[in-house]
């Protein structure tokens, strides 16, 4: 009975851990503003066509999805992802911010990786860097003076 207890513990504890991971990239650009400046971080807003270009789903997979990156992010970043999918549904809220946000920072290809300040300043532009993650955190900082 105590075993059948501890893993309905177990199981609700993953779950809530799983629910803080998703969580950790927000598509709600004002709220990540919020954040970042309640928090004192930098954001990093990622325009991306997360179902359909290649580049993408590489940075990603070899930096994005990787725990050091989000260990370094979760210090250091609020993420926003600005997408453009092809075949997954968005509201037309969303779909309106994202392209007016396309606009506005000028957005010629994807992917776009944007470092704001925590008052939303432009700080710097990039997309893929080959090297991986470690590479990639140091390229980060660089921008933002870390």
């Amino acid at each position: 009975m105590k075993f059948k207890h501890l893993l309905i513990t177990l199981s609700f504890f993953l779950s809530l851990v799983s629910v803080h991971a998703s969580d950790r990239w927000k598509t709600d650009f004002e709220e990540a503003l919020v954040e970042a400046r309640n928090q004192d971080k930098n954001i990093l807003v990622d325009f991306t066509g997360s179902d359909w270009c290649g580049w993408c789903i590489k940075l990603d997979k070899e930096v994005f999805s990787q725990d050091a990156f989000k260990q370094f992010a979760d210090n250091e970043l609020v993420l926003v992802k600005i997408d453009f999918p092809r075949r997954k549904q968005q509201s037309a809220e969303i779909i309106n911010q994202n392209k007016k946000l396309y606009g506005k920072y000028d957005v010629l290809g994807f992917p776009t990786i944007l470092l704001l300040s925590p008052e939303g300043e432009l700080l710097g532009r990039t997309g893929y860097q080959a090297g991986g993650t470690e590479a990639y955190i140091a390229h980060i900082k660089k921008i933002i003076g870390k």
